[in-house]
C-alpha cells in the first residue's frame, strides 16, 4: 500500500553551490589534460547545436566527449574536493532544517553521478537523484535528469519507495526547473551569484 509523504526538493548546481559542477569539471579537465583541446572543434558544433535545441542531449554530449573513464578517476577525487568549498554556507543547516521538520529531503540535480553524489556527502539527504552516466563513456548519458526529467527522477525513486510524494517545498536557481517547481507547494528560488533566496 502506498503512503503519503511530505518531500522538500533542492537542486544542486547555483542552488547550494556556486558555480556548475558540470561545466567546472570539463574546465578543471582542460587545466590538466591535452585531450579536451583536441576536441575544440567538435564543442564549437555542440555549442551551435544547442542554441537551436536547448534542452537536447547531443551538443551535452559532444561538449563533453572528451571524458575518459581514466579522467574521472584521476581528476574527480581532487576536483571534487575543491569544488565543495563552493557549497553555500546555509546549505547544510537548511538540509537539515527540512529533516528535523520531518519531510524527506531529496536532491535532484542534472550534473552527473561521478560527481554530485560526492559534492553533498555529509548533507543526509534522503535520495541524491542525478544525471546516470555510461561508465565506459562517461560523457554519454544513459539519463539526463533536466528539465522535465527531474519530475520523472522523482516519480521513479518515489514508486521504489512505495510513496506518494506531496512536494512541500521546493529550491532552485534556474527556470529549467519549472517542471518540479510547479509541483510544490512553496517556491524557493535562489539567486546563483550570490545564494540568497530572490524575493518575490
Amino acid at each position: 500500500m502506498l503512503k503519503k509523504e511530505d518531500v522538500v526538493v533542492f537542486d544542486f548546481d547555483g542552488t547550494l553551490s556556486e558555480f556548475d559542477s558540470n561545466v567546472e569539471f570539463g574546465k578543471y579537465c582542460f587545466r590538466h589534460s591535452v585531450r579536451p583541446w583536441l576536441f575544440l572543434p567538435l564543442m564549437g558544433v555542440a555549442y551551435i547545436a544547442r542554441m537551436f535545441n536547448p534542452g537536447g542531449i547531443w551538443w551535452r554530449q559532444n561538449m563533453r566527449r572528451f571524458i575518459t573513464p581514466d579522467m574521472v578517476q584521476r581528476f574527480a577525487p581532487d576536483f571534487i574536493r575543491a569544488h565543495i568549498r563552493n557549497r553555500f554556507g546555509w546549505a547544510a543547516d537548511q538540509v537539515a532544517k527540512e529533516r528535523a521538520a520531518c519531510h524527506s529531503v531529496i536532491l535532484v540535480s542534472a550534473s552527473p553521478d561521478y560527481l554530485v553524489p560526492h559534492l553533498v556527502r555529509g548533507m543526509k539527504f534522503d535520495a541524491v537523484l542525478c544525471s546516470r552516466m555510461d561508465a565506459q563513456k562517461p560523457w554519454r548519458y544513459e539519463f539526463l535528469c533536466w528539465g522535465p526529467n527531474k519530475v520523472v527522477a522523482m516519480d521513479e525513486w518515489a514508486k521504489k519507495n512505495k510513496i506518494i510524494p506531496h512536494v512541500v517545498r521546493s529550491y532552485s536557481d534556474s527556470l529549467s526547473d519549472m517542471p518540479l517547481m510547479e509541483i510544490a507547494d512553496e517556491q524557493v528560488w535562489i539567486d546563483r551569484k550570490t545564494g540568497l533566496r530572490k524575493s518575490a
